[in-house]
């Protein structure tokens, strides 16, 4: 009776709810910002004059600076107040939106999305420490995180779609407006709906480990990113060789801190290490999204709001399944039902794999949907295990490695699988570029599809139609061999998942000998 009593103490009321509501949407509107870009960027580029360099930076500083401070506003968040911060986060957010909305040079622009970078970087981390403290009640929690995480991982895949629709209406500068009433709603409430709560014995915030994440997690970033877009250079790779001498020195001096930024200790857990080492793979094979969205546009001729809304049956079901999960896992081991999920991913993969140039939309479709909706159990109950693993004055910190862990797989997954993809796509298109054309048109079909497909348009039709056929088998093959390495990946990680996290018992239900 006690302890049914105690549950029932524990267990979350509507206030709370609203107040999840509250969290979640900042969550989906950061998330919107990584990618609202992707459609925006030509518009932008055309009214403010932004060259090249300027539009990469235009793209690339909001990630940046959200990556390069999670940890940071993590630990922040643990030692001042999470509710604090984030409403700290939410009142620069909505006016670097209005700076960046009404940006009238490349320089302003570039400012204003590193500030919004900066504020976004505060809400993920205190959204989710906040709903730790919220819910108490495991079976609660784990679906409130559910939903949170369904609408930040949702943002980003609903990013071009949004963009896409307020492009057709309005000026550009409406993406970034999207952001001012959904902090002010935050504003108003979050002193009546959120708790506050901060770690009671925080220690001092060491500046030098501020530093030193920053100095690693930047150029480590930077340094992928480049690899991703021009192939392995110089800078880049003295980036990421950089960033690794500064997370050494980093890891370090946390061993020796009584009050670290970052809690290396949580990594003793095995669920919270298992969970987060997951997740990180999982998230590698967010690369294989770009090679289906190119595969859409340049091998089927869509417009990009056209196979953004073709991607978007799987975003809904992705999200579906994230909602989902906590409530399934209430009768079934987290571990088998994650287990089963990424076997229906990399069936997903599959039928990726069996895409051809000119077969037509259905195959890929349903693949897309199988493959997002089988990686949904993870997402979400992998999320629940690292919040719920670490200590209530450490979750802000837990939340940071959740979300920087994330930042770093889908650079490196774009990194990687991309060499592997462009590798592919290089060494098929040799084959079909006709002898008689010119090195600039040679060198540009070999670069990537996109310039490819700009120099079969600029060819006379009996060279330029064989060109163009060419380069889209080419890219199907490449697109074959990411989504292959990804169907594998997902098997391996489910294995390792059964077996790692096999005596995690159903939400809600004790494990064997606890009371």
């Amino acid at each position: 009776m006690k302890a049914a009593a105690l549950e029932s103490s524990h267990r979350a009321g509507l206030n709370e709810w609203i107040g999840l509501a509250v969290l979640s949407l900042p969550a989906l509107l950061v998330s919107i910002d990584l990618s609202v870009m992707i459609l925006a960027l030509p518009h932008i580029s055309v009214s403010i004059g932004a060259d090249s360099t300027e539009q990469l930076w235009i793209m690339d500083i909001y990630g940046f600076m959200l990556s390069g401070f999670l940890i940071t506003m993590g630990s922040l968040g643990d030692r001042l107040g999470r509710r604090k911060l984030l409403m700290f986060g939410a009142g620069a957010f909505g006016l670097a939106s209005v700076l960046a909305a009404y940006s009238s040079t490349s320089g302003m622009l570039i400012a204003a999305r590193a500030l919004l970078g900066i504020a976004g970087a505060t809400v993920s981390p205190s959204s989710l420490a906040l709903i730790s403290n919220m819910f108490r009640d495991h079976k609660q929690r784990s679906l409130a995180i559910g939903i949170w995480f369904m609408c930040s991982m949702g943002g980003m895949a609903l990013g071009p779609v949004v963009g896409g629709m307020m492009l057709e209406h309005f000026s550009w500068g409406s993406i970034f407006l999207l952001g001012v009433p959904i902090m002010a709603l935050l504003l108003l409430t979050a002193t009546h709906l959120l708790p506050e709560y901060r770690d009671p014995a925080p220690g001092h915030l060491d500046m030098t480990s501020v530093m030193l994440s920053m100095c690693t997690i930047l150029p480590t970033i930077y340094g992928l990113k480049e690899i991703a877009k021009q192939g392995i250079h110089t800078l880049p790779l003295i980036a990421i060789v950089a960033g690794v001498v500064f997370g050494t020195l980093f890891v370090r001096r946390q061993q020796r801190l009584d009050s670290p930024l970052m809690d290396l200790r949580l990594f003793a857990n095995p669920a919270f290490s298992t969970a987060l080492g997951g997740l990180f793979g999982i998230t590698l094979t967010g690369a294989s999204m770009f090679f289906i969205a190119q595969h859409l546009q340049f091998v089927e001729g869509l417009s990009p709001l056209a196979a953004a809304m073709c991607m978007l049956p799987g975003v809904v079901a992705s999200m579906a399944g994230m909602l989902l999960s906590p409530i399934i896992a209430r009768w079934v081991r987290p571990s088998l039902l994650i287990g089963a999920g990424l076997v229906v991913s990399a069936t997903g993969c599959f039928l990726l794999s069996q895409v051809e140039a000119g077969s037509g939309l259905s195959t890929l479709i349903v693949g897309y949907i199988f493959f997002h909706v089988g990686a949904a159990p993870f997402a979400s109950l992998s999320s629940d295990l690292i919040i719920g693993s670490a200590p209530p004055a450490k979750a802000g910190s837990a939340a940071s490695l959740l979300q920087t862990s994330g930042e770093f797989a889908f650079a490196l997954g774009i990194a990687v699988l991309g060499s592997i993809g462009t590798y592919v796509y290089r060494t098929q298109i040799a084959s079909f570029i006709p002898g008689d054309v010119t090195m600039l048109t040679s060198a540009a079909s070999r670069e990537s599809l996109a310039g490819a497909v700009s120099a079969a348009k600029a060819l006379p039709e009996p060279i330029g139609s064989p060109l163009l056929h060419g380069a889209q088998i080419a890219f199907t093959d490449s697109m074959h061999a990411v989504v292959t390495i990804s169907g594998v990946l997902m098997i391996a990680i489910a294995i390792l998942t059964v077996i790692k996290l096999r005596h995690i018992p159903p939400i809600g239900q004790k494990a064997p000998g606890e009371m």
